[in-house]
Formats: C-alpha cells, sequence, structure tokens
C-alpha cells in the first residue's frame, strides 16, 4: 500500500509512485501577468501524466465569499472541478507549479477546504523536476472524469466582513507591497490595519525548497507572539500565496489557520475601508 502525502512530496519520491493507482497529478503554472503562460509552458512541457488547472478559470470563480481579483469558486464548482480532473475521494493528488508552490499551494489548500487531505505539493516544483531528469510528456493529458464528494469547511474561511475581529491578521505579500511602497495590481496601496508581513518567499530556501518543518514552525511562532493559530488570519494580493504560507504552517506541524480568500484585492476595492503603511511595530 502506497504511503499517503499531506503538505509535500519529493520529486523522486513521486517518480517511484507514478504508476501507483489512483494518483493524480496537476500542473497549476501560472503567471499573473499573462494568464495563458501557463497553460503554454504545460503544453510545451510537463510532468509525464499531469492534467491542468488554470488560476484564472479553474482555481478561480464567480464572486461567492468575495469580491478580489480570484474569488474562491462555490463548493459545487469545486466539486465539479476535483471530478473533471479525475480526483476522487479516494485519490492522492500531487501539485505541481513553475513557481515553488506559489500556486500549487492555492489548489492544495482548496482540496484541504473540501475535505480532502491526501494532497500534497511537489517541493521545488517544476524546476526540481527537471533538474532530476525524470518523466516529462507534451500536449494536453486528460484523466477519466469521477465522482468527488465533499464538504467546505467554513471555519476555514474569513469573508471581508470579519477580517478585522481576527485576533492576529498575517500579510503573505511581499515587504514592498505590505508598506505600500508600490502597487503593481491592486487600487491602493498598504495593508489592512493591525496586519503583520510574512512573506511568502520566506518559507522557502535559497534553491527553491521548502525550509525544514522544524525552523519554519520556530519562525511562525516567532510571529504568532502567543496567539493560537487557529485564530490567524492569512491574506495577500487576491488569496494565493496566503495558501502557500498555510502550506507551510501545514508543513511544520501546526494547526491550520484561516484564510481571507478576498484578500488585499477585496479590501481596497471599497475606497471607505481603512489602510495602514509603512511597517506594524
Amino acid at each position: 500500500m502506497a504511503p499517503s502525502f499531506t503538505t509535500l512530496i519529493e520529486s523522486e519520491t513521486l517518480a517511484n509512485h507514478m504508476d501507483s493507482p489512483n494518483w493524480v497529478i496537476v500542473d497549476c503554472s501560472y503567471d499573473l501577468a499573462d494568464k495563458n503562460a501557463g497553460r503554454n509552458s504545460y503544453l510545451e512541457s510537463h510532468i509525464k501524466g499531469a492534467v491542468f488547472a488554470n488560476v484564472h478559470g479553474d482555481l478561480s470563480g464567480p464572486p461567492v465569499t468575495d469580491h478580489g481579483r480570484h474569488p474562491l469558486p462555490s463548493a459545487n464548482a469545486l466539486s465539479a472541478l476535483f471530478s473533471r480532473l479525475g480526483i476522487d475521494n479516494d485519490s492522492q493528488v500531487i501539485i505541481v507549479d513553475n513557481a515553488y508552490a506559489c500556486f500549487a499551494g492555492r489548489l492544495w489548500w482548496m482540496l484541504r477546504y473540501m475535505g480532502h487531505e491526501t494532497v500534497a505539493v511537489l517541493d521545488g516544483g517544476w524546476q526540481a523536476w527537471v533538474q532530476a531528469g525524470l518523466p516529462v510528456a507534451t500536449g494536453e493529458e486528460k484523466n477519466v472524469p469521477t465522482r468527488f464528494q465533499g464538504v467546505a469547511n467554513k471555519d476555514w474561511l474569513v469573508t471581508v466582513d470579519h477580517v478585522t475581529a481576527s485576533e492576529l491578521l498575517i500579510d503573505s505579500r511581499d515587504p514592498e507591497r505590505y508598506r505600500g511602497e508600490l502597487e503593481p495590481l491592486d487600487k491602493a496601496a498598504g495593508h489592512i490595519p493591525g496586519a503583520i508581513n510574512r512573506f511568502w518567499k520566506n518559507n522557502l530556501d535559497n534553491n527553491g525548497f521548502f525550509k525544514d518543518a522544524t525552523e519554519l514552525r520556530k519562525e511562525f511562532e516567532a510571529s504568532l507572539r502567543g496567539t493560537e493559530m487557529k485564530e490567524t488570519v492569512f491574506y495577500c494580493g487576491s488569496g494565493i500565496t496566503a495558501c502557500h504560507n498555510l502550506l507551510a504552517v501545514a508543513h511544520a506541524g501546526l494547526e491550520p489557520a484561516r484564510l481571507y480568500a478576498g484578500s488585499w484585492s477585496d479590501w481596497c476595492s471599497d475606497p471607505d475601508r481603512p489602510v495602514s503603511t509603512g511597517e506594524k511595530t
């Protein structure tokens, strides 16, 4: 019986299980500046057997819980997506992207949000797979559709009306955007008042792999300042890279935190909502 993977998996381990029954590989490569770049790179070359899911078209949907740039799809839409990708309730899902889990973390979190625990992200991403010289394919691949059944864990989600009631808010964007020194994507620069900053790339080492679980645990616990993780809410620009932090939290062995899926793009869409700049002391 193949082992279960729930946070990260190494390239060599995935390669050894590629023929294992009911394993599903999903490529989520994407580029915020070019909506077609991820799919084009997938078609050019991808892990053999992987199907493709687009951040803009598949991992986002019409506004339901939020009005950010990448609204979280409804529970019914997520079940339909997972079914189309060939994922059922017994599947071991492995997710990869070309940006060191920047986008793969979103699908990881969505599957967990819907109650599916056996899902992991490829550590080091597409780059690690290529460097290891492991099997690739071209063109589009599809799996036989299945019937995924899940229930959304709404306790993991925070909507805009309840954000400021959170004990601790953690902004996952790069420090310059958090401080309001630049804003390339959204209507206003800055952060939600009271939020501290934990840049998602701080979860990685210099080679693009996740840091050791013990090291991550120490870093997150220092940021919490005594707050329980379950009382902590992560956000980013549009609910994508915040999931990278949530994945790192799980990899560190900490209890789940919550996600403000609408994130900064949702918050700053209303000019009457307050905005802070600079560092929080």
